[in-house]
């Protein structure tokens, strides 16, 4: 590569407005909450090939829960870093980069606490049965296959009145076998259906970028993208200004004060709740497992920039990464002044990682909607949506309560 790359640069694709049904028969509703207009990110970690998302929930009749599946059908190179006081997760320590495993099939992202992580058995499963694992196979079977699953939970138990309703094996396999590249539903769906933050409705957002690195005359793009599950004891909103602390490309208008009153009422985030954000960040560049996991660790800044506070003890904020391997980001060896070595290119995709999940953070928030106990922001604060061109204020048309 030339001596000369330029700075990474943020290219997001700017607000835009989606119309799409998240809700399934399944969950017991055919249709979203009435006048709805649910905010799509400026990117989605589907954008970074070889990703793909799915979701699956139960609403009502007790349940409110669900799980996200993020699958790699051709395997990326895994990390992950955890923060919080609190965590829930599985398969943590073979993603040490000292560890045997170097490229794993999909992450568990899932509701239900403890309990939840059953969620992950039906990914395994599924995985099993398309030969997607850690390859094991005898003389006799040579197909033989331990797929490894990293897996973290947010607590939503009880969320619709049962304790017991949680995520099972049957969420795991039924959402990623609904996996796709063009994941359009986002908010309150999959493992974002029971979440809660500092007292509004939570969500699944997702957020991408891409980084420019090489001279001028030579080029590379770099997409980093970010899924995040909020669920956060912190809030993820200002309570002086109604607006999200990282508010991002989502062009949100200042709210009046009526509303910015109603969202005083809501912020109630306590230190008895348990809580967690978990997500992933991803990569198209190749890394080592010791770069995915600082690509995840870094992530978390972007966390802490979304949500205030994060990382206490009531979380347990975990992030996985992934490096899909497709763009070769070179090996020139590391020098302080040389914006050409390996590692200041690492730093223009680290910086990125941080940016794309504060994003997903935001988004998750603004696509939310109100499915249980807890108000969706744009219920509350319905002054802050951003106007669509031509069609007015987006957001709910119902009266915020």
């Amino acid at each position: 590569m030339s001596q000369e790359p330029v700075s990474g640069r943020f290219a997001h694709r700017g607000p835009v407005w989606w119309g799409a049904d998240p809700y399934s028969v399944r969950m017991g509703r055919t249709e979203p909450p009435p006048g709805i207009d649910a905010v799509l990110a400026a990117g989605s970690i589907t954008d970074v090939a070889g990703i793909r998302v799915g979701h699956h929930q139960r609403l009502g009749r007790g349940w409110q829960t669900g799980t996200t599946v993020l699958h790699a059908p051709h395997g990326a190179t895994p990390g992950v870093s955890v923060r919080g006081g609190g965590p829930g997760t599985r398969e943590t320590d073979a993603l040490r980069p000292e560890n045997l495993v170097q490229t794993i099939h999909a992450v568990c992202l899932t509701g239900g606490s403890a309990f939840g992580l059953a969620a992950t058995d039906g990914v395994v499963s599924w995985l099993e049965e398309r030969a997607l694992g850690f390859p094991v196979g005898s003389a006799d079977d040579p197909d033989g296959v331990v797929p490894v699953v990293p897996a973290a939970v947010i607590f939503d138990l009880g969320r619709a009145g049962r304790f017991d309703h949680r995520p099972t094996a049957d969420f795991g396999r039924r959402a990623i076998a609904a996996s796709r590249v063009r994941q359009v539903s986002w908010g309150s769906v999959g493992a974002g259906a029971g979440a809660r933050a500092g007292g509004l409705q939570g969500g699944v957002g997702t957020a991408s970028t891409t980084v420019q690195v090489g001279a001028p005359h030579e080029p590379m793009s770099v997409r980093v993208g970010a899924l995040a599950v909020v669920n956060a004891n912190g809030s993820p909103i200002d309570p002086a200004t109604g607006l999200p602390w990282d508010p991002g490309p989502f062009e949100l208008r200042t709210p009046n004060a009526r509303d910015r009153a109603r969202l005083g009422r809501r912020l109630t985030g306590q230190a008895a709740d348990l809580n967690t954000t978990i997500g992933v960040v991803a990569t198209s560049a190749a890394l080592s497992k010791t770069e995915v996991s600082k690509m995840a660790d870094v992530a978390h800044d972007g966390m802490a920039r979304a949500i205030r506070p994060a990382h206490s003890m009531f979380d347990g904020d975990t992030i996985f990464g992934l490096a899909t391997g497709d763009d070769d980001i070179g090996d020139r060896p590391p020098a302080m002044r040389s914006t050409a070595s390996r590692q200041q290119l690492l730093n223009l995709i680290l910086r990125a990682a941080a940016d794309t999940f504060a994003s997903a953070c935001t988004h998750a928030v603004l696509s939310a909607t109100t499915i249980g106990a807890a108000d969706a922001y744009f219920d509350v604060v319905p002054s802050a949506a951003p106007r669509r061109p031509g069609r007015g204020l987006a957001g709910p048309a119902r009266g915020a309560r």
